[in-house]
């Protein structure tokens, strides 16, 4: 078990953010939900970019290559919108993809609005980092990562990625039991 302490990237993905139109209230509202979740020690890396698929890339590598995030989230650009490019930036830079959790985090969204569909958010694996696309409303990040943060753990564990160990009063992380006959 990797006890180091985790790095975990945070990319808003938004224009208008980027140029100050308005505050970035995802970026800040991922941050909180990992505060809550999270009892291990963690550092952010942290990125407001415009909605520019080349940057995107660049800065899903960045975080994963460079600054070895275990964990990317990107929040923003997953709509039907034309600069929503966040899904074909996160493929683009992605090993293998992982569409358990866009699949889950679409379904939990459409208990609350029925133009959940409409939402492209996707996740897949770049060498040892999972990066995860969320959607750009506070209120449907929550919801969302409360649904796909349990098996997030798990999967960093099997990356032989750091332990990531969960406040479980606010969150109960999935880990299988080992077996105790072996």
């Amino acid at each position: 078990m990797n006890m180091s302490i985790a790095k975990i990237g945070i990319i808003t993905v938004s224009d208008r953010a980027f140029t100050g139109v308005y505050k970035d209230l995802s970026g800040k509202a991922i941050a909180k939900t990992l505060n809550e979740y999270l009892v291990s020690t963690w550092k952010k890396v942290y990125n407001v970019i415009p909605d520019e698929k080349a940057l995107i890339e660049k800065t899903i590598i960045d975080m994963a290559d460079n600054e070895k995030c275990c964990l990317i989230i990107t929040t923003g650009g997953t709509g039907p919108a034309k600069r929503d490019v966040t899904p074909e930036a996160t493929e683009a830079v992605c090993d293998r993809m992982m569409p358990g959790f866009g699949e889950l985090m679409r379904t939990e969204s459409l208990k609350y609005v029925p133009t959940a569909i409409l939402s492209r958010q996707t996740a897949g694996l770049r060498g040892s980092s999972l990066i995860i696309n969320l959607p750009g409303k506070p209120k449907s990040i929550r919801a969302c990562l409360d649904a796909v943060f349990p098996a997030i753990p798990y999967c960093i564990d099997l990356m032989c990625g750091p332990y990531l160990e969960c406040n479980e009063k606010v969150l109960k992380p999935f880990r299988p039991q080992k077996d105790l006959k072996n």
